[in-house]
């Protein structure tokens, strides 16, 4: 059993900057891949950026340049760091942990979910 908890949400001005934060419990934490995904009112939730166990990662286009995941398997946390955010980026944000190796982008390959935590930038 894996339990998320999402942090580091709120209210920030087009162009500005947060970073999210998802601590994880259970001691299978560094060998799972782990995914932030977001959900827009009235839109289906969509894939954000993964990160392998062994950190190497993968990004939607949307935010490719702009958003960094990253992981601490000490400290059982995923971060998700968003620069120069949009109005588009408005949405609640979810991490998600998987048993996969091979990097999923559908939600459907994870297992466990937080939350979520709510981003909104203003125009």
């Amino acid at each position: 059993q894996v339990q998320l908890v999402e942090s580091g949400g709120g209210l920030v001005q087009a162009g500005g900057s947060l970073r999210l934060s998802c601590a994880a419990s259970g001691r299978t934490f560094s060998r799972n891949t782990m995914g932030w995904f977001r959900q827009a009112p009235g839109k289906e939730r969509e894939f954000v950026a993964v990160i392998h166990w062994s950190s190497i990662t993968y990004y939607a286009n949307s935010v490719e340049g702009r958003f960094t995941i990253s992981r601490d398997n000490e400290m059982n946390t995923v971060y998700l760091q968003m620069n120069t955010l949009k109005p588009e980026d408005t949405a609640v944000y979810y991490c998600a942990s998987s048993s996969s190796s091979v990097m999923p982008t559908s939600g459907r390959r994870y297992d466990y979910w937080g939350q979520g935590t709510q981003v909104t930038v203003s125009s």
